[in-house]
């Protein structure tokens, strides 16, 4: 009788109905029973129908739905992408860096290569010959393929979507929730607009969300280390953050964020006493090299890329060492110029600290201390960085009519000022910006004048010979002791106000230090008929010291981008606005004739980001009290889902954020951009918090309503995505506050 029973069990019986029915287990069911059994399985079968359908969409689900979202996303940023042929706001900036790539040219900006690289492929992959100026409000020409090179950018907004689905899911957040934030990086219309230009933006946001996803697919390995698939996304991490970084020095917040995670992960494995030493130092070792080489080897490598392809001289040029223009087709700097400097040679002197300039002098004079003529540090080349090498004011035995006189180490001469006749002077007043050193100006004229006119030629070192006796043109680097004074000639990475025009301060220091490179220089052009034309640009500048001094020189520019307070910046925008979408920004001309684009986010998904974050802040606070005073309600999982999916994505928004607040450069709304996309994943850990434990029926209205509601205001403002055309008048109904400029009503 056992084994009968277990027979029973064993074919899908309900173990307590069979003790019910123990006598009857056995007995055979009569043929009305049979019939009444068989009718109740097919009414059964057709009620089960639709949930089968159900249950193979949910099983079915990890693959469609990105699918769906994808497509969607596409769709999006590629609709009507080419309606506005016109040279639409920062591509201005972006395409001619593209331009400068494709004719080989070099240039400089504040950003790292990557992006720009990636611009000037578009191109070339377009047909482009790099000819078009990119001039703001300009046509695009026939023979440029402008839209292809908008949907090659495009394709790294539009990957942002699939990938925001992937981190939600990895976040552990229900289905709903999963596709809420899908849904709000889908339909966010600042997320689309910004990606359908030829900008660096959606490579950014590409860099930053996909980072995110390895890091957070890492994280959720930390139980299987050292298997091929931890290893996958660790280096994977690593080389996301390459990415992010070379495009823009934003992605290193998000870097930040990694940094944070990991010195976490591995605090906690250094409390773990049953670790081996010997394993915990692998983990040490693995995340240096994925997360800290990785990424330096990547960003550095945009940059051997950079220096490869752009071979011809361009507007970038002063930018660089002189050994390095030096050694660009076409350049003017060393080319034909005497190789030796002697009193009367016409010379401009480059600085050698990173990013440091061309000494320069203008004829506006400053407005406090001595009120004599300006000394600075200037970037581009003009006349004005002329400088005559002549005797000092002791020297009566000087014959300008006589056989060249050179100069070299320990010699002391007078420098003047080309374009004006003054000589360059520094005295007992301190600097403008440093007052720790003294004012360098623009002084006197060929007969009048002082003994503080007179400097004196150190040599530090020089490329071509170990003979300090003669200042060779491009080889020879040298400092500039004031003669009375006692100090040193430096320009320091310190800008001017706009009385300066924002150039660099030249000072006089009075701390020896012979291996500060901004008290060196070095002579760049060099002209002086007396002399025989030689070749000096012969010794190349190391990778190295050019990585290093192009990042130094972006550093600074970006640092001098603050705001002028003496021009209205109509597109500039403050912190405080963004996260309550204030303000928008017209990308370009509001004229009836022109396709109008307006950069502004969906309202929902800003304001209720925002309210999350709080909220955040709230909930942590609630459990925090309540745990304080003995109530132990969450479980070891929840905790850690409050952790990971809830404090990493607000310290990203923090990360992302803080630093817009705290510095002084001028901003815009697409700044904030980044950071939005972790208010988002807060707001998608909260919805998924507080719904996942309701009824049903509770859950799907509240989702619905959230979907219904984001899907809703993305359509109703679509126009500002897509382009709008005609009068500007007809879109005021999107106007719902003044400050937003969508229309001049």
């Amino acid at each position: 009788m056992a084994t009968n029973n277990k027979a029973a069990v064993a074919t899908g019986a309900d173990a307590g109905d069979a003790l019910r029915r123990r006598n009857l287990a056995l007995s055979q069911p009569t043929s009305a029973q049979t019939v009444q059994r068989e009718e109740d399985s097919k009414k059964t079968q057709k009620k089960q129908q639709p949930s089968s359908v159900l249950d193979t969409l949910y099983r079915w689900e990890w693959l469609l739905a990105p699918v769906l979202f994808t497509l969607a996303s596409f769709f999006t940023r590629f609709y009507k992408i080419g309606l506005s042929p016109i040279v639409t706001w920062d591509e201005a900036h972006f395409g001619k860096f593209g331009s400068h790539y494709l004719q080989r040219e070099f240039y400089f900006d504040v950003h790292p290569p990557a992006g720009k690289l990636l611009v000037g492929l578009s191109g070339y992959l377009a047909g482009y010959n790099g000819s078009f100026e990119f001039k703001s409000g300009e046509t695009y020409p026939p023979e440029l393929n402008y839209t292809f090179m908008r949907q090659f950018n495009a394709f790294w907004g539009a990957a942002c979507v699939p990938m925001a689905y992937w981190t939600a899911k990895e976040l552990k957040l229900r289905l709903p929730a999963v596709w809420f934030v899908t849904l709000m990086v889908l339909c966010e219309n600042s997320y689309t607009t910004i990606s359908r230009f030829i900008l660096l933006d959606s490579m950014l946001l590409f860099g930053t969300v996909a980072t995110t996803l390895c890091w957070v697919k890492f994280h959720n390995q930390r139980k299987r280390s050292f298997e091929p698939e931890w290893f996958f996304w660790l280096f994977m991490t690593g080389i996301s953050i390459g990415f992010v970084t070379s495009v823009k020095l934003v992605g290193l917040f998000v870097t930040a964020l990694v940094g944070i995670y990991t010195v976490e992960d591995l605090w906690r494995k250094f409390g773990d006493t049953k670790m081996p030493v010997y394993e915990l130092g692998a983990h040490v070792v693995a995340r240096v090299v994925g997360l800290i080489i990785v990424p330096f080897l990547i960003y550095m490598l945009s940059f051997a890329i950079h220096f490869a392809v752009l071979t011809n001289s361009g507007p970038g040029d002063a930018q660089m060492s002189s050994l390095f223009q030096a050694n660009l087709r076409g350049t003017e700097v060393g080319r034909d110029s005497p190789l030796e400097v002697a009193l009367g040679s016409r010379v401009t002197i480059k600085n050698m600290g990173y990013g440091g300039g061309l000494l320069h002098s203008h004829v506006q004079t400053y407005p406090e201390g001595s009120g004599q003529q300006q000394v600075t540090c200037y970037h581009h080349k003009d006349a004005n960085n002329d400088w005559f090498f002549y005797p000092n004011r002791r020297d009566a035995d000087y014959d300008a009519e006589a056989d060249p006189r050179f100069i070299g180490n320990g010699d002391v001469i007078r420098l003047i000022h080309a374009q004006t006749g003054r000589n360059l002077h520094s005295h007992e007043i301190a600097a403008p910006v440093t007052k720790a050193d003294r004012e360098v100006s623009s002084y006197g004229n060929l007969t009048i004048g002082d003994e503080k006119d007179h400097w004196k030629i150190e040599v530090v070192d020089d490329a071509a010979s170990r003979d300090y006796s003669k200042l060779r043109t491009l080889t020879t680097a040298f400092r500039l002791k004031h003669e009375v004074l006692g100090c040193y000639l430096r320009a320091g990475n310190v800008n001017l106000p706009q009385w300066g025009f924002k150039q660099i301060e030249v000072t006089c220091t009075k701390d020896n230090k012979p291996r500060d490179t901004y008290t060196h220089w070095n002579i760049e052009a060099h002209t002086n008929e007396k002399l025989p034309r030689g070749d000096p640009g012969q010794y190349k500048s190391p990778f190295l010291k050019d990585f290093i001094h192009l990042n130094v020189a972006m550093m600074t520019s970006n640092n001098a981008l603050v705001p002028d307070p003496d021009k209205q910046d109509d597109l500039a925008s403050q912190w405080w606005q963004w996260p309550i979408l204030h303000v928008g920004l017209r990308m370009c001309s509001w004229d009836d004739s022109v396709v109008k684009y307006f950069l502004l986010g969906n309202p929902f998904v800003y304001w209720a980001s925002t309210a999350g974050l709080g909220i955040f802040g709230l909930l942590v606070a609630w459990y925090v009290l309540r745990w304080q005073r003995g109530y132990k309600e969450l479980s070891d999982n929840e905790v850690d889902q409050i952790h990971y999916a809830g404090f990493y994505p607000v310290a990203g928004w923090f990360l992302h954020y803080l630093p817009f607040v705290i510095m002084a450069r001028v901003t815009y709304v697409h700044h904030y951009y980044p950071a939005l996309y972790f208010a988002i994943l807060t707001l998608g850990f909260l919805a998924d918090w507080f719904l996942r434990n309701q009824r049903k029926v509770v859950q799907v209205l509240a989702y619905s309503g959230l979907y219904s509601v984001v899907v809703g205001l993305y359509i109703y403002f679509i126009p500002i995505c897509w382009g709008m055309t005609g009068s500007n008048k007809q879109y005021s109904y999107m106007k719902w506050f003044d400050t937003w400029r969508i229309s001049d009503e």
